[in-house]
């Protein structure tokens, strides 16, 4: 996209994307990117396994996950969702609700018509539970993280500082260090060198303004339209249900075959990140159970 900042990728992100194979699919006025890795050595039986990224990310949002997850046998698609990353903004609308159309239109190029576990975080939650309940067929298992549209998250609590009009790069990082510690990772040690990063580069190609979904219950009515096996992942610290736990299960229940939430200790909001192991141990179980 001609209209996007110049973004220098870490090292690390820079590796793994010389892994990984690129594609394009149609969305609004340009294409949505999707990275994939595993095709060539995908294990046949397995669903292909689709990964939605954040609020304000892109398909780094995954970056500790990939390997584990390709090394598993599963062909592994994850896109840069309409609006974010290399991915053109959508036709129409800058929220969650608009983007299951274009997702379904890219899976259908690259996957035909195979059902996919669908695994989304955050703000790729929203989507990836609209994805399942407006396209059933497309659904083998949906597995959420840390995904708010459910009536009971607290963020209006939480602040954020704003960064834009902040001239001097050290003072960016700095407020960009406090918005991690507020929302995204619980233990200080998480905010690393590679974390900042990766949201910066993330924050500074979110086109998708406005967003207000997450606020509403509107993943919550999804999921009672979702006939598919439904598995939740979250981290215990998430700063978006510190203390609505209970609330959270509750809400999650509303899917009609909801199998379960696990925690994952000493973890925030982005537990993929901050809990890389434990978290690809609890997803290959998720997505290992029998239906």
């Amino acid at each position: 996209m001609s209209d996007l900042p110049d973004i220098q990728l870490p090292p690390e992100a820079l590796a793994l994307l010389a892994t990984a194979s690129r594609f394009e699919t149609p969305c609004g006025a340009g294409t949505m990117v999707w990275h994939t890795w595993g095709q060539a050595t995908r294990r046949p039986e397995l669903a292909p396994l689709v990964l939605l990224h954040g609020g304000s990310g892109s398909w780094m949002h995954w970056l500790r996950n990939i390997p584990a997850l390709a090394a598993s046998g599963r062909w592994v698609l994850v896109p840069d969702l309409p609006g974010f990353g290399d991915s053109a903004a959508p036709p129409h609308g800058t929220d969650a609700d608009v983007l299951p159309e274009p997702v379904e239109q890219g899976l259908a190029v690259l996957v035909g018509e195979a059902a996919c576990d669908l695994v989304g975080f955050s703000f790729g939650g929203m989507v990836a539970g609209f994805v399942a309940q407006r396209f059933p067929a497309r659904a083998a298992r949906l597995v959420l993280v840390g995904a708010p549209g459910l009536g009971v998250a607290r963020e209006q609590t939480l602040r954020l500082r704003a960064w834009r009009h902040v001239t001097d790069a050290g003072e960016r990082d700095v407020i960009h260090r406090h918005n991690l510690a507020v929302l995204m990772l619980h233990r200080e040690e998480a905010i690393n060198e590679l974390a900042l990063r990766l949201h910066i580069a993330n924050v500074l190609r979110d086109r998708m303004k406005g967003r207000s979904l997450a606020r509403t219950d509107a993943l919550a009515q999804a999921l009672a339209g979702v006939r598919c096996l439904v598995r939740a992942i979250y981290g215990r610290e998430d700063a978006l249900y510190r203390g609505k736990l209970d609330a959270l299960q509750a809400a999650l229940a509303r899917a009609v075959d909801f199998r379960g939430l696990a925690l994952i200790d000493d973890a925030g909001h982005w537990v993929q990140f901050e809990r890389a192991q434990a978290f690809d141990k609890a997803l290959l179980a998720a997505l290992d159970a029998a239906f």
